[in-house]
């Protein structure tokens, strides 16, 4: 009997927890869902989290942006709880997910600077001068608060123009033997730049309809974005930080991809 009436009280206190647990749960996807956007795009939905506050220190200052990061799926739902219960079971610490920092009223404001900065681990985290993507990275978000309103695109699989941080590595090493950037790529068998702009450009049509102007040298972006139907109504050329260490870089920037080259300046794009 007193095992029987042990049995009984342990299923009710499970129960209790249960419900406990299922209370909590509701309670954390009413958060979430409101700061969840679905952007369904050619069969495919992108999962838009934020607005997040983000305060950062820039020049010596803090200043605050707004932080959204977004996923690709190809299930596309608005049922966002099966949503986080799939997250615990997909590995995301091994892929990698693109950002958005957004300032001021990116949304009304009648003009926005906007950029799309491809991620570069050693330039943007250890300060690489190889290249001069940290550069880009703190001068574009600086340009965007002076202006007042804008939003810089974190392109999480735009490593060495598309083809990830192990294969950069490669290229890298035969950069030290002579090559250019855009020959390393081409001889490990990958395009000169294999970026693609799509998902960005989405994400991009969900959070502002006006015009924007594009923050770069590098004429693909700029077609990407008006082929993409988006009104594109001023390009700002963006150079600087040359160095012995990457001179060779953005020369080859400029007379093998294309890039807008402003008299007496070497474009950093």
């Amino acid at each position: 009997m007193a095992a029987f009436l042990e049995e009984r009280f342990n299923d009710k206190m499970n129960l209790k927890g249960d419900l406990r647990m299922s209370v909590l749960q509701e309670k954390v996807i009413s958060i979430l869902e409101k700061k969840i956007k679905l952007i369904q795009s050619e069969g495919k939905a992108l999962y838009l989290v934020g607005p997040i506050q983000l305060p950062m220190s820039l020049d010596g200052a803090t200043v605050t942006f707004q932080w959204y990061c977004w996923l690709q799926c190809k299930e596309v739902t608005e049922d966002f709880e099966r949503i986080v219960e799939k997250l615990t079971s997909i590995n995301l610490a091994e892929m990698q997910q693109s950002s958005v920092l957004v300032y001021g009223d990116f949304l009304n404001h009648e003009e926005a600077l906007i950029r799309m900065h491809s991620i570069c681990h050693t330039g943007d985290i250890f300060g690489s001068k190889r290249c001069d993507c940290g550069f880009q990275l703190e001068q574009s978000l600086k340009m965007i608060v002076n202006h007042g309103t804008g939003a810089l695109f974190y392109l999480a699989n735009h490593e060495g123009r598309g083809i990830g941080l192990f294969s950069k590595a490669m290229a890298y090493v035969l950069q030290e033997n002579g090559y250019d950037t855009v020959e390393a790529n081409l001889k490990l068998g990958f395009a000169d730049d294999a970026r693609n702009y799509g998902d960005a450009i989405q994400v991009l049509k969900s959070l502002r309809t006006k015009p924007v102007t594009l923050i770069t040298n590098n004429p693909k972006k700029l077609d990407a974005l008006k082929n993409s139907g988006m009104d594109v109504s001023e390009r700002v050329p963006l150079w600087g930080n040359v160095s012995e260490y990457n001179e060779k870089y953005l020369q080859t920037k400029i007379e093998r991809s294309g890039h807008l080259e402003a008299a007496g300046t070497c474009p950093n794009d």
